[in-house]
């Protein structure tokens, strides 16, 4: 560790300990790290290197950084490797995956980026910084996995960079920006696979140019992505399969302060303890407004901070989809609001009938509501001694039908799904000389309608089932699967016996 203590990369950061947990019922870590980190850092390194009862940023970075180094003197690749990575940690320019931090060579390593710590106090991206550190990020990640040939390259805080830049979150520029920066990284990456493929027993995968958008949001970052896309191809091919991905690892975000994951929105200007999130602030600087100012124009009804709706995301989604193979999954957009369909009102004064009848013993009374010209479009049907739970159900089943009918549901499509629903009480009908028997309260219901208003008289009988006597009820005559018995042998009682599938 003495190398990693004296690094100077971490010379002049201050630093602070912090409670940490990786979870409200774990137990308190002590982290060590840059005070500017803040604590949801301390928290995400918790969470990162679990089982920990002390962590110090420098020595867990170094736990990993190590190996790499010791190969990369193997292989007499960068001797100055292990510099390079601190640095990259130590300015927050970004972090490797969980399972680097962890020093576990699998599961697709990567390097996610914060593209606001290469912005200068003008907004100017420092491209030269980012492609070096990319390439390091593609050596490191290598040599970290070296079975591996899917790597995850992709950034964090999206929302952050866009507001840092006064560039709307749902406009066509912001997407042509992320598409360009992605487009950017993936062809440094490509450059440094590149440069591996020499010393690795692999064929190689050939290059494809990246499709970069025409618009150049960014000064300087569009020419950037073409050279080195042009360089790129000129190399023509890769040691890795794919290099770009986003990773599904919050806390390794959360480790380089972003607010929004990968490329995400804000969902509020605020932040947990209801001050203006750091987006907001940068927001508002970009636009030369202060706070008072900003307070005055939402005071007087404009709209200051804009929320974004989920089709912006999908819309930013869809965008980097076209270049990067390892994506998140994609917001669900709610679909348009139906417009509400026309309800035909019944007539203040109308006709129909009221229809009396005993279902297996059980009365039960139908009425009818009809239009002028005779067509169905209410129902009621009230019963005489069932419980509470029973006729509520029912009065809120005649009442769905009932609305149905009158934004246009046709009766055939109820009797349809209706008729023949078996449920007691059923059995014989008495009353309804039409209907001599149902399956149940609801197939008589139905039957009686398609007669009276369908005309429908060939609807099959109801076939009721006998008491459930020894031998005599439908389940118990059921032939058992596969074979029956023989005609012969005598027929035993099959209450228990059900067909499992």
């Amino acid at each position: 560790m003495a190398q990693s203590r004296t690094d100077k990369s971490w010379h002049g950061i201050k630093l602070a300990t912090f409670d940490a947990a990786a979870d409200p019922d774990a137990p308190p870590v002590m982290v060590t790290l840059p005070a500017a980190w803040g604590q949801k850092a301390a928290d995400a390194l918790a969470a990162l290197l679990p089982g920990k009862r002390m962590l110090h940023i420098v020595e867990a970075a170094d736990v990993w950084i190590s190996p790499i180094a010791a190969r990369a003197a193997a292989g007499g690749l960068d001797e100055d490797i292990a510099g390079k990575l601190h640095r990259l940690i130590a300015l927050h320019r970004a972090s490797p995956s969980a399972n680097i931090w962890r020093n576990r060579a699998a599961g697709q390593p990567g390097f996610v980026f914060n593209p606001s710590a290469y912005l200068d106090e003008d907004n100017t991206l420092d491209t030269a910084q980012l492609g070096c550190d990319v390439r390091l990020a593609v050596t490191a990640a290598t040599l970290a996995a070296p079975s591996e040939h899917r790597l995850r390259l992709g950034f964090t805080d999206l929302n952050l960079f866009l507001a840092r830049l006064g560039i709307a979150y749902d406009s066509q520029e912001a997407r042509d920006l992320a598409v360009t920066l992605m487009g950017y990284i993936g062809a440094q990456a490509d450059i440094a696979s590149a440069g591996l493929l020499a010393r690795a027993a692999v064929p190689g995968h050939r290059i494809d140019g990246i499709r970069l958008p025409d618009n150049d949001v960014l000064p300087g970052l569009l020419p950037a992505a073409i050279s080195a896309r042009d360089e790129a191809a000129r190399l023509g091919y890769r040691r890795h399969e794919t290099l770009l991905g986003f990773l599904n690892e919050p806390e390794t975000e959360l480790l380089l302060g972003a607010g929004q994951v990968n490329f995400a929105p804000a969902l509020s200007a605020l932040d947990e303890d209801g001050k203006l999130a750091s987006w907001a602030v940068q927001s508002l600087a970009a636009r030369g407004l202060t706070t008072e100012a900003a307070l005055a124009l939402m005071l007087s009804g404009k709209e200051i901070f804009p929320s974004h709706r989920t089709t912006a995301h999908a819309a930013m989604h869809n965008a980097l989809a076209d270049i990067v193979p390892t994506m998140p999954m994609r917001p669900a957009v709610p679909a348009p609001p139906c417009s509400p369909s026309a309800r035909e009102p019944l007539p203040t004064r109308r006709s129909g009938y009221t229809q009396k009848v005993a279902v297996g013993g059980h009365k039960l009374f139908l009425s009818t509501g009809e239009y002028k010209d005779g067509r169905l479009g209410e129902i009621f049907i009230a019963l005489h001694k069932e419980g509470s739970a029973f006729r509520g159900l029912m009065d809120a089943f005649a009442i769905s039908v009932s609305i149905g009918l009158q934004h246009g549901v046709g009766l055939a499509n109820y009797v349809e799904a209706f008729t023949f629903t078996r449920f007691g009480p059923a059995g014989l009908v008495e009353g309804d000389p039409a209907v001599p028997a149902a399956t149940s309260m609801l197939d008589y219901v139905f039957r009686n309608l398609a007669l009276n208003y369908l005309g429908q008289t060939n609807l099959a009988p109801a076939g009721i089932d006998a008491a459930d006597e020894l031998g005599n009820g439908a389940v118990e005559c059921a032939p058992l699967l596969p074979l029956d018995l023989p005609a012969p042998a005598p027929r035993e009682r099959r209450r228990n016996l059900k067909l499992v599938s």
